[in-house]
């Protein structure tokens, strides 16, 4: 066997492979074979016609070809190693360019490549987040809404009701004009107090203070066109009728911040540890963010530095990927990708297009950090991937009813799976806390920090049992700072 082979410039590689005859001659007997059992022949039970007979009945050519299917599954292994090819997916047969001798042509797609730049000299300033007292304050205002206690009123709305609706919208001033947007449906929320500016409100910031005054049973129709800002992305510059119907109205009275609220928010001395909780907790979130900020520039220079090589499967893949998610979230919002290519005034094609450079760049970022984990041999201990693998179970335990979870863990693919899962993720953002500390001057090359030995026991022996009881209440209450219901 010959082999040849020709790097292309899209990160493939041709492959130019001569057989020896003989390899194709005994091919065509065993297609032979296959096919006498496949194939009704006039005086012979299946699979008992002599090669000859077989020959003359199918014709050369159709042994010739699966004698190449037969010939190209039990060599190409072969052919990957021996030339040694490292491949990204499955090669294709591009042409067969002789028959005697049998030689055949490959395109096989090379697994990506990365050249990393000077990663280690990479600075950036960093400023620990300072929390305000205003946005404590934000937390336990809207702790405190969350716990107030309600009750129906026969009045007009005012701010801080919770009002029950029946919901529904439809498109306005284009093609789409009249198509429904939101499906009649049940809806509540609380007022907005004047003061407050929550451009997440759903389906749009403002819209509950249009209800201010509107009575049990009154209806109204509201005209709004989404900004070119919009979270909704295929809700920019929308224009939507929205009809309105009250159902009910309900009073709100909220506690009073004090050590009886405080006690009732969570396992809490006081309201002066309830205020310290708080304070801790939006350290920590406003610290997550920042970091994510930070490293999302750290690993861009890093990019930026970089040369990353990876074949059109992959880009291809990723993109699909890509679109795949976007449809998922379009979901969650109501909608679906056919809505939005409408929208966009785009096809299938242009869809593909806008979704390919977020594809590229999600590419190049994984295997950038995945070459620097390799180089930096950012390893994940058994210990580790333990304990976080309970937390992870843990948590969908909170979501899953126990016979589900059961079902779930019993399955070895899916609990190999879920693992191999949690440990890539562990592995990312050890990388990335290591780049960080390198763009922060704090470490030199590839020391790794150290943790003194009780403090690194302590550390991944943690629980999330030992947190105070408030704590799940208060991420989520800071991490939405808002109330909303659907």
């Amino acid at each position: 066997m010959k082999i040849e082979t020709q790097l292309l410039e899209d990160h493939q590689v041709k492959v130019v492979v001569e057989f020896e005859q003989e390899l194709l001659e005994q091919a065509k007997r065993r297609a032979a074979r296959q096919i006498a059992k496949q194939t009704k022949i006039p005086g012979f039970r299946p699979g008992k016609a002599p090669y000859n007979i077989v020959q003359r009945h199918v014709g050369d050519e159709a042994l010739v070809e699966e004698g190449i299917e037969i010939l190209v599954n039990d060599q190409y292994s072969e052919i990957l190693k021996e030339a040694d090819i490292h491949p990204y997916g499955p090669g294709k047969l591009e042409n067969i360019s002789n028959l005697n001798p049998v030689t055949l042509e490959f395109i096989v797609p090379l697994a990506a490549e990365v050249e990393l730049g000077d990663y280690h000299s990479v600075r950036f300033p960093y400023e620990q987040p300072v929390i305000s007292e205003q946005e404590i304050e934000s937390v336990i205002q809207n702790l405190r809404q969350r716990m107030a206690v309600e009750e129906k009123v026969e009045r007009p709305i005012e701010e801080g009701d919770r009002v029950h609706l029946r919901l529904s919208a439809i498109r306005q001033g284009n093609e789409d004009s009249g198509t429904p947007l939101i499906s009649e449906r049940n809806h509540n929320l609380v007022v907005a107090l004047k003061s407050e500016e929550n451009r997440n409100e759903w389906p749009f910031s403002g819209f509950s203070r249009e209800l201010i005054g509107m009575s049990k049973g009154d209806h109204k129709t509201l005209i709004h066109t989404f900004s070119d800002e919009s979270d909704y992305e295929s809700l920019r510059g929308v224009t939507a009728s929205f009809g309105i119907e009250i159902e009910d109205i309900m009073s709100r009275t909220l506690p009073e911040p004090n050590d009886e609220f405080a006690q009732t928010v969570g396992e809490y001395e006081d309201y002066a540890a309830l205020l310290k909780d708080v304070s801790e907790t939006l350290e920590r979130q406003a610290t997550q963010n920042y970091n994510n900020e930070f490293d999302d520039q750290v690993v861009a220079m890093v990019v930026s530095q970089s040369i990353v090589r990876y074949p059109p499967q992959m880009l291809e893949d990723e993109t699909n990927e890509v679109i795949h998610q976007m449809g998922h979230r379009l979901e969650n919002q109501g909608l679906d990708l056919e809505t939005y290519k409408k929208t966009r005034g785009i096809d299938d094609q242009g869809l593909h297009e806008e979704a390919q450079p977020v594809a590229e760049s999600r590419i190049k970022r994984s295997l950038v950090i995945h070459r620097i984990a390799t180089e930096e041999d950012i390893q994940v201990s058994q210990d580790e991937l333990q304990a976080e693998t309970g937390r992870t179970l843990e948590a969908m335990a909170g979501y899953m009813d126990k016979e589900q979870l059961r079902k779930l863990t019993s399955d070895q693919n899916y609990v190999s799976g879920l693992v191999g899962n949690i440990m890539a993720e562990m592995r990312v953002e050890k990388t990335l806390d290591r780049l960080r500390s390198i763009a922060k001057g704090e470490m030199d090359s590839q020391e790794e920090p150290v943790l003194d030995d009780e403090f690194e026991a302590n550390l991944n022996n943690a629980s999330p049992s030992e947190e105070s009881a408030g704590t799940e209440l208060i991420e989520e209450t800071a991490e939405t700072d808002k109330i909303q219901s659907e």
